[in-house]
């Protein structure tokens, strides 16, 4: 006997009858109910937008954290659809820097490979771990490159020597403007271990190897890069809301910076607003995105000073103190849903940033509007993430950090919480650690087959499909209890050893 209409319109709730009950949930507190497969789970489309005009074949943006998004992450993120945001946690000079190191290739990765002058005397720890070191006529990446030094070599010698005395001589160039493939393929028919790649103007960007090579096709392939207008690697950059910033902007806008990040722990004040009003004034050529918020009315206010994308979420990162300190802030699930709601009748793409642990939770948020997941914890402990490798407790480990933990603010992002003009500081996150992840290259494509496999189980064959299945109430929710989520994950075993892919 077929179900009665009432049968189904009791099976579970529609989104807009679960959040208006005055409660605020979390990405667990929440399941979505099945649908119906009509797809195989690779024809499901996961292309979006990062803001109103910045596409994104990947849902996924590196968090502005200092701990996070550099060059490396920036590079590695776009080429595999997705985007990172630079950090403004530093002088805005090195901040363009940054930027620009990570645009002047279309290489998945950064090597930061050492440069030096001919005269001098590098020892092996000046190779700062690289097999290799690039010799220019003066030790800088703009000067006319000579020579290549090998580590290995420099160690074996007794006395210090200049190394132009043993360096070997630059083999060709790869052009900055190959991606992966065509370097790859270089080197193959070149004969070569190793090639220097520079810009069509001379500048040296950085070194690959046959090794690199190697890793990188260990991984799983590359697909459909995000490249800006100008054909290079998508990047976006943060900013605070201060009048210095607007200095900082101007270096980032000409650094080739894709999209502009106004880093605030609130978004909804006075001194984002101003600050949106003149970077559209500035810059209308560049996306601006605005936040944090985690309510319709502070969206309202954002969207109305011109802003092309919202960033979601108070106090839903695994580091971010901000609703224990301030008890403002709201379950990020809830957030999301409201906002977006409100966003997309403006055209206002939305980042749902912060809370993502699993593959579940991408799904979650995407299901409930957000255009893309911002992650930090999620990304940091990869080999992209700025820092080095500790051990801890027989665990290898790199150093995550909130943005609103005391060691932050030393180095200014007190701002971005306000907190720069007062006398007492207060922290509104941690410092901590995290596993080593391996590559972004490697765990975000087994990431996005799980995210597919998701929106398949709910019957959504892309994030516009599952945008619709919300809004016409097809897709269904409820809350879970306690005992749910302990049965929805693992339990019952004495033992277990847990691999996502």
């Amino acid at each position: 006997m077929a179900a009665s209409s009432a049968d189904l319109a009791n099976d579970g709730f529609p989104a807009p009858r679960l959040f208006s009950q005055g409660v605020s949930y979390t990405y667990d507190d929440v399941i979505f109910l099945p649908g119906y497969i009509g797809f195989p789970a690779d024809a499901m489309d996961l292309s979006t937008r990062l803001s109103r005009r910045i596409p994104l074949s990947i849902p996924c943006v590196a968090s502005p954290m200092d701990t996070v998004s550099e060059a490396a992450m920036a590079a590695a993120m776009a080429s595999l659809g997705a985007a990172a945001v630079v950090h403004c946690n530093t002088e805005p000079h090195l901040q363009a820097s940054i930027v620009r190191a990570a645009k002047s290739r279309r290489l998945p990765f950064v090597s930061s490979v050492p440069l030096f002058s001919p005269a001098s005397t590098p020892s092996l720890s000046d190779f700062a771990g690289h097999d290799y070191g690039l010799v220019t006529e003066r030790g800088d990446s703009l000067s006319k490159l000579v020579g290549v030094a090998v580590a290995a070599e420099t160690s074996s010698r007794q006395a210090p020597l200049p190394v132009s005395e043993y360096m070997r001589p630059a083999p060709r160039s790869v052009s900055a403007s190959f991606d992966f493939e065509q370097a790859a393929a270089f080197l193959a028919d070149e004969g070569l271990d190793y090639a220097p790649l520079v810009s069509d103007d001379g500048e040296v960007i950085d070194l690959i190897t046959v090794n690199d090579v190697e890793r990188i096709r260990s991984y799983p392939k590359l697909g459909k890069p995000s490249l800006g207008a100008d054909g290079k690697f998508v990047v976006a950059a943060s900013i605070g809301t201060r009048e210095d910033d607007k200095r900082r902007l101007e270096q980032l806008v000409k650094a080739g910076a894709n999209a502009i990040v106004v880093d605030s722990s609130q978004g909804n004040s006075i001194y984002q607003i101003d600050m949106i009003k003149y970077a559209k004034k500035m810059y209308p050529e560049v996306d601006l995105i605005g936040g944090n918020v985690v309510t319709i009315a502070q969206a309202q206010n954002l969207v109305a000073s011109g802003v092309d994308g919202l960033r979601v979420g108070m106090g839903s990162g695994s580091i971010c103190t901000t609703q224990e300190v301030c008890a403002v802030g709201r379950g990020q699930a809830t957030a999301v849903y409201k906002v977006a709601s409100y966003a997309k009748d403006h055209n206002v793409p939305v980042i749902a940033d912060g809370g993502i642990s699993n593959s579940g939770h991408i799904v979650k948020a995407l299901s409930l509007g957000a255009s893309t997941v911002m992650m930090g914890s999620f990304l940091a402990g990869s080999h992209e993430a700025p820092g080095t490798y500790e051990y801890k407790d027989g665990h290898r480990v790199k150093k995550y950090r909130g943005m609103g933990s005391l060691e932050a603010m030393t180095k200014g992002s007190d701002a971005r919480y306000l907190g720069d003009t007062l006398k007492l500081k207060v922290a509104q996150g941690v410092v901590g650690a995290v596993a080593d992840k391996g590559s972004v290259l490697r765990f975000i494509p087994y990431t996005m087959q799980a995210v597919k496999q998701g929106f398949q189980d709910l019957g959504a064959s892309s994030l516009q499909s599952a945008h619709e299945l919300l809004r016409s109430e097809t897709i269904r929710l409820e809350v879970r209890t306690g005992a749910a989520q302990v049965e929805g994950g693992i339990h019952g075993l004495v033992s277990y050893e847990k691999k996502a892919f």
